[in-house]
């Protein structure tokens, strides 16, 4: 088994950038989720509630700003954020540093109401919650629950053939496979049995170890088309019918880091 693909989103909800290496801390991957969009009261502006904001492309820059387009949108280029703590509703988390005027209006025009751009200054003051497999010292991004995503090439082409199967039994065109996007995993990796992963409790990837911390349950962000930004009924309508138990649905493992280190594709992924 190996890695074959590493992603990373440096802002929550918006389109990911592929990596041939990364490297890991303990919260997650290098500049993975230290930049989110929050409303007026500080909750979380995310991509199930707000499609469009998959169509933002970014590019960290390297004083540590961050570059933002989207279609109908000026290109912008955020500085450092340098603004006040504003309060934000993560989970175990509540101020992150705000970015400045240009950056909250362009997000205000491209959702259709008030957002504000801020970033984590420090993302060890937030811990992993234990109701999702967090231990005293793991700490995470904005990421959601924990660290790092992991799913399987395998378990998505037995998804995509469930899929067609169904498709075919009520006579409907078959539609074409998947895109692992619409699943917003960091690492992807291939040459398991598929949903090998529910078993796992500690994975090796390369020179880097991880725990297991839960299985994830998956939401309404998967039945986003990361292309068109479209909704549908899939993958939710199938997982729903092969993958749901504890009335949820279920797709790839979360990871928390057990050692610094630096991945890269191709290496090889030992469940331990």
């Amino acid at each position: 088994m190996e890695l074959t693909d590493i992603r990373v989103y440096p802002l929550k909800s918006a389109a990911g950038l592929a990596r041939e290496s990364a490297l890991v801390h303990p919260w997650g991957l290098e500049g993975d989720r230290r930049w989110a969009v929050v409303g007026e009261d500080g909750e979380n502006l995310w991509l199930g509630e707000f499609p469009r904001m998959v169509s933002v492309r970014t590019r960290e820059l390297g004083d540590g700003g961050l570059a933002i387009s989207a279609a109908g949108l000026p290109d912008l280029t955020v500085p450092p954020a340098t603004g006040p703590a504003v309060p934000v509703g993560f989970s175990g988390l509540d101020r992150a540093v705000a970015a400045d005027d240009a950056a909250h209006a362009w997000f205000t025009r491209l959702l259709g109401c008030p957002a504000r751009l801020v970033w984590l200054d420090d993302p060890r003051r937030r811990p992993v919650s234990d109701r999702h497999g967090g231990l005293p010292g793991d700490v995470v991004s904005f990421a959601w629950d924990a660290p790092l995503l992991l799913t399987s090439a395998a378990s998505l082409r037995r998804l995509d053939d469930w899929i067609a199967e169904e498709a075919m039994e009520r006579l409907e065109e078959v539609p074409a496979p998947l895109s692992v996007a619409r699943f917003r995993p960091n690492v992807v990796v291939d040459g398991a049995e598929p949903y090998a992963e529910d078993g796992w409790s500690e994975v090796r990837i390369g020179e880097v170890g991880f725990r297991v911390s839960e299985l994830c349950d998956r939401c309404a962000v998967t039945t986003i088309d990361p292309d068109t930004h479209a909704r549908g009924k899939e993958p939710l309508r199938t997982l729903a019918r092969h993958r749901r138990w504890d009335g949820r649905t279920w797709f790839g493992v979360r990871l928390v880091p057990s050692n610094p280190g630096t991945i890269q594709l191709g290496d090889p992924v030992t469940p331990l």
